[in-house]
Formats: C-alpha cells, structure tokens, sequence
C-alpha cells in the first residue's frame, strides 16, 4: 500500500505540473486571438475572460489524457533513472503489476475526463456560442472605442471617434475611410468622411445607420489629384454587422442525451469521439508504463520523443477516422483504432516476458540439436 501510494502520488504530481503548463500554453494562444478580435472591435473586450472560462472545460478534456501519459513517463523514468524501480523490481514489482497501480489515477483521469466530455465541455461550448452570436449581432457603432482607429471588414472600413458618450448614443470628431468597390470587386479608390458630431439611427426593418452632422466627404485615388470634396450637413451611414469567428461547430454544443438518440452519422461521430476520450485514457496508460522503462545510462528522456511521436500517431488516427466516419465511409468508428493501439500497448508490456520466452525457447532447441 505504501508503495501504491508513492507512485500514485508521483504520476498525479507530474501529471498536475504538466497539464498546467500545457493548459496556460493553449489558453494563451485562444485568448490571444480573442483579443486580437477585441481589438478589432469583432469582441466587447468585456466578455474575453467568460469565453476562456467557458472553454476550460473543452481544453482540459484533451489536456487531461495526454498530462497523464506525459505525467507516467517523466514520473516512472526519473525511478529508473535513480534505481528506485530496480529496487522495487527486486521485490517483485513486474511491469503488469506497474500497470495496475496506474490504472488508479487513471481511473480517476477518466472519470474527470468523462465528466468533461459527455457533460461540462458541450454546456461551455453552448455558452460560448451563445456569446458570440450576441456579439455577432452589435453594430460596428456598439464596439466603437473612443481615441482608438478601428479596422473591420477585412480592412476595407477604418472608424474613428474622438469622444464617445456614456451611454454610447452621441460621437464627435467622427472619421470614416473605406474602399469603394466595384461589382466585380476592382479597386475604385477610397471615400473619406469627417464629421463633427454624429448618432445612430434605428430603422423600423432593423437596419441601423450612423447619421453624421456638418461633415466633409472625400472621393478619389490616392496618388492621383481628381478628388471630389462634398459639403454635408447630415449624412447617412450603413453599419454593417461584424464577423465573429469561433471556431464553434454546432454539434459541439449538442448535449450528450440527444446524441444517444440521434441516427446522423455526423452526430454518432461526434458521440464516438466524446466517448473516445475516457477511453483514450486507459490505452494512453497501457502506453506509457512500458514506454517509461530506461537505462539509467540513457537518460530519461531517451524514450520521451518517440512516446510522443505514438501518441500524436494515435490521436492523428482518431481524428482520420472521426473524419471518415462523419461521411459514412467507416464502418467499424473510431473502436478499431483504440483496439489497434492496447494491441501495441500489450506487447509492449509484455515484451520483455516475449523476448525471455523465445530465448528460452532457442536455447532449448540448440540444446536439442547441440
């Protein structure tokens, strides 16, 4: 028991330290491109920290499997490297029974990972979308930020306002430039607009126009002197409505029961894939115990690269066939490739038993023939 529990205790501290690390590193890359769309003016800068939140529980699902694989590895090679596991070998640790002790804080990986999967991950992919689509739906005027020059449109539209009231109704010292098109999308120069003051304007259709006051309008190309200066006292403005992107699919935030229920091959993929995680982590685990075998000689991270490099061959493989599976073209889902790789994890495990058994084997036949 005491020694169940130091091993326990060793995967569960490595795995703890590394999936941190690793969620902080993708965490950073997602809220970076959230706050690049903030900047933008796609994103209320409000909402950054609750989409992040909402998505911790989508990262972590993936986070998880993958902690626990890279926690045994690093855990297990820093025993044999100072001779702990040659001592415990002594006293009968086999690789099988290495192996079931690990199955305890996988057992507890995968019941977390389950929980992820089938339940909070689609809940916070739900919220999610439901906030962008609210985002989705303001106007180029409601992410309008005073002082600041705002590019939207793929950079076709740039906004200006120097003061910006309370309650967002009333700008001044207003400057549009955008880039007149044509219908076959040529170049036909750019429209420059400078207002004193402006306001929004609401449509009875929902149409919302940003309604400028004692203004200048500019036409023309730049390099060339044939623009056309017009004087305005009120100018009307289309505000064209943003362009979130999530990267939300739908069926991400469908919850688990309908799923059960549904006959869309999409949606069975979808199921298979939710249900694929907490398997993964018991496969990745048969994986691991034998990959963290190494010569103290060697170093500990001898083996690190290629267990890496089988990990992201299987995950690449779930995801090929979570693709076929989608169109319908694989019959068997994504169990044949978990069953292909606790194959490998097998006899990885009981390699060393295998290699003894056939030189026992040829010893005996030499001896036979000798």
């Amino acid at each position: 028991m005491i020694v169940f529990r130091y091993l326990s205790r060793e995967v569960l501290l490595t795995l703890s330290a590394v999936s941190a690390v690793l969620l902080v590193i993708i965490m950073s890359g997602r809220f970076i491109k959230y706050l690049a769309q903030a900047a933008q003016g796609l994103l209320d800068p409000g909402v950054l920290l609750l989409i992040i939140s909402f998505r911790i529980p989508g990262f972590l699902q993936l986070i998880l499997p993958l902690g626990l694989f890279l926690g045994i590895l690093l855990a297990y090679g820093r025993l044999y490297l100072e001779s702990e596991m040659t001592v415990l070998s002594a006293t009968g640790m086999s690789p099988q029974r290495l192996f079931a002790y690990s199955l305890a804080p996988a057992l507890l990986v995968a019941a977390l990972t389950a929980w992820l999967s089938l339940s909070l991950a689609p809940a916070g992919v739900t919220k999610v979308a439901e906030i962008l689509k609210q985002q989705d739906s303001m106007t180029e005027f409601d992410t309008l930020v005073a002082g600041r020059f705002q590019s939207i449109k793929g950079g076709n539209r740039v906004t200006y306002t120097e003061k910006l009231s309370e309650d967002r109704t009333e700008l001044s010292g207003v400057f549009i430039s955008e880039k007149r098109l044509g219908k076959a999308g040529e170049d036909r120069g750019i429209a420059v607009l400078v207002a004193e003051s402006g306001r929004q304007q609401i449509q009875p259709d929902g149409s919302r126009y940003l309604i400028l006051n004692n203004g200048f309008r500019y036409d023309g190309s730049p390099g060339q002197a044939d623009y056309r200066a017009i004087r305005y006292d009120t100018y009307g403005v289309l505000l064209p409505k943003p362009s979130v992107d999530g990267e939300i699919s739908e069926r991400e935030a469908i919850p688990t029961r309908e799923l059960l229920a549904s006959d869309n091959p999409r949606h069975q993929a979808e199921l298979q894939w939710r249900l694929s995680i907490p398997l993964l982590v018991f496969v990745v685990t048969l994986l691991a115990v034998p990959l963290s075998r190494v010569n103290p000689r060697q170093g500990r991270f001898l083996k690190l690269l290629p267990a890496i490099l089988l990990y992201m061959s299987y995950l690449a493989l779930l995801i090929a066939a979570r693709g076929k599976l989608d169109k319908g073209e694989f019959v068997y889902g994504l169990w044949l490739v978990h069953g292909l790789f606790v194959l490998v994890g097998v006899l990885l495990l009981y390699w060393e038993n295998l290699r003894l058994f056939w030189a026992a084997r040829r010893a005996r036949v030499e001896v036979a023939h000798g």
